[in-house]
């Protein structure tokens, strides 16, 4: 039960005083970053979807299979 207990105040002590956090303007520049990312590649997969698709209508005649 000692190790359990010096575990957690250590891992506190980490936590508050050596772990530099984020402003929170740092986080919004991120998070906008990663959503923009994720939006681009989504687009990117999207057309080539399409594009998969108009090409094996055109040769094989089916749609999506």
């Amino acid at each position: 039960m000692e190790r359990l207990t010096l575990y957690l105040k250590e891992s506190y002590h980490e936590l508050v005083k050596n772990v530099s956090w984020p402003t929170a303007a740092q986080l919004q520049e991120s998070t906008i970053v990663v959503l923009a990312t994720a939006g681009i590649l989504a687009l990117v997969i999207f057309l080539m979807d399409v594009a998969c698709s108009v090409f094996f209508k055109n040769i094989y005649g089916v749609w999506g299979q």
